[in-house]
Formats: structure tokens, sequence, C-alpha cells
């Protein structure tokens, strides 16, 4: 080994303390984060993301502050509603810091200042809520909760981006009635789909019972009709066909000979029938006289 001279020695020593000082005074910020630089304790700038160097001995880096989106869940707060009814109620806030100088300088512990602001917020806000209003108005205690918040976080650079009510736990007898009186309109509910049902029931009943009858009363009417029908047609041939045969015997020519056989002929068929009268006329040769007798004839049946 080569003895070191104290030359050496001094030498060795400043470049390594030059190299721990270099070291020391550059700084690498982080993406999404901030710091806050000081110079003799006093604020001189905020870095964002990126590599930055500070004077050693004069210049200090305070810690991070972190931009991104932060949660809050805060513990339940026992509020009084209007209605003097004392219930537990748990929020969460959703804040971002927009401001590195004013939230490291505008107040002590921030997430415990907006704990406190908001438990107070809420108290005021409940304060003038009836209990029956209070469970269905979240979305109004939310935006009221939002607003005054962010107006009071201005000071410290945070934005307060929304805030949620997660739990209304109002006392045990008060669910207890709220239960019972759900338990009640549920049963009402039922009934009256049940009444409605019956009722629907009925009246289609009814309705098909009415459309039976008609359809039946349509039906017989057609019946009627047909048979109506029917019998003036038998009628009508029957007629037809009567007026046929005595064209016929016109046309053929008939002789009184003729006619006196076919007056014996009806006369027979008159005297074999139920009739219990018949009158037969003297002029029995006659078929002019025959068939005015005819007419005479009464049926007794």
């Amino acid at each position: 080994m080569f003895p070191l001279n104290p030359l050496t020695i001094a030498i060795v020593v400043v470049v390594v303390l030059v190299v721990l000082f270099s070291v020391t005074c550059i700084k690498i910020v982080p993406q999404a984060q901030a710091a806050i630089v000081e110079r003799l304790g006093s604020y001189l700038t905020t870095w964002n993301n990126g590599l930055h160097v500070k004077i050693p001995f004069i210049d200090r880096v305070r810690a991070g502050i972190t931009l991104k989106e932060q949660v809050a869940d805060f513990p339940p707060q026992p509020v009084i509603t209007k209605d003097n009814v004392t219930m537990s109620i748990d929020s969460v806030v959703f804040f971002k810091i927009m401001d590195p100088k004013l939230y490291a300088y505008g107040v002590e512990n921030p997430l415990v200042a907006i704990e406190n602001l908001a438990a107070t917020t809420l108290r005021n806000i409940i304060g003038d809520l009836e209990l029956d209003t209070t469970l269905v108005s979240r979305d109004t205690i939310n935006a009221k909760m939002r607003s005054i918040l962010d107006e009071a976080t201005d000071a410290w650079g945070i934005k307060v981006n929304r805030v949620e009510v997660k739990n209304i736990t109002p006392p045990a007898a008060i669910q207890q009635a709220m239960e019972k009186q759900m338990k009640a309109e549920r049963e009402k509910r039922e009934a009256i789909l049940l009444a409605e049902g019956e009722k629907q029931s009925a009246i289609t009943v009814a309705e098909g019972n009415k459309q039976a009858q008609i359809l039946a009363a349509e039906a017989e009417r057609e019946k009627q009709i047909r048979e109506a029908e029917g019998e003036a047609a038998a009628i009508l041939n029957v007629q037809q066909a009567t007026a046929d045969g005595i064209r016929m015997v016109r046309e053929a020519g008939a002789d009184n000979a003729v006619l006196t056989l076919q007056a014996f002929e009806a006369l027979k068929t008159v005297a074999d029938g139920q009739a219990t009268k018949i009158i037969i006329p003297s002029d029995i040769q006659g078929v002019a006289g025959l068939a005015a007798s005819l007419k005479e004839i009464v049926v007794d049946k």
C-alpha cells in the first residue's frame, strides 16, 4: 500500500462531503405530489413533480403533499332532529388538495379540522329536519354539507368534491316502530292487490257469461231464421210443383174423362185420411162440382 499524506486525505474527505451534500440537495418529487420549500424558515416555493435542487443549510423541503383525491371516513356522530329524536349518522368526505401552500400553512391538522367541521355542519342540518324527512333526504343533506364544507375549506387549499351520508341509525324503539309500520303497509298493499285481483276476476267472469249469453241468443236467432227459411223454401217447392203439375196437365190437353179420374183419385185420398166428415157432391160426374165440394171438407183431428 502506498502511504497517504495528509493532503490526499483532506482531498478525499472534501470530495466525499461534496458528494454527500450534492445527494442531499437533489430532490425528486413523484407524480401527483408537491413539496413545500422554505428558505431560512420562510415559504420560498412549491415544487411539482420532477427533479429539483436546493441550497444546503439554507433551504428546507417539507414532507410531500399528495394531490390525489382523498377519502376521509368519519365515525358516527350523535345528532338530534327537529322533533327531538336522537340518532347516529356517519359520513364520508371526498376532497382534494388544490393549493399545497394553503394546505401547509392554513390549518394545523386539516383532517381533524374537516372532521369537526363536518360534525357541526351535520348537526345543524339535521336540527332543521324531522325524523321522517331526515330518513328520505340523503341527497339534500349531502348537497348542503358539500356546499358548506367546500366554502369553509377554501382557506385551507382544499376542494370538497363529494359528501356522502353512509348510515342513518335511529334509536331501537324507533326502528321497531318503523318495522311495524312497514309491515302494516305491506299487509295493506297485499290486501288491496288481492281485492283488485278478485274484482278483476269477477269482472272477467261476468264478461264471459255475458258474451256466452249473447252468442247463445245469436245462435238461437240464426237457428230460427234458418228453420223459417227452410219451411218457406219447402212451401215454395210444393207450390211450384203443384203449379208445374197444373201447367203440364193443361199442356197435355186433358179431357173431362181424365179430370173425372183425377177427381176420383183425390176423393180416394181424402177418404183414406183421418177426416171424420166427407161431403160428396150429387153431381159426382161433374169435375167442377167435385173440385168445389172438396173445399167443404172439414177435418176434425
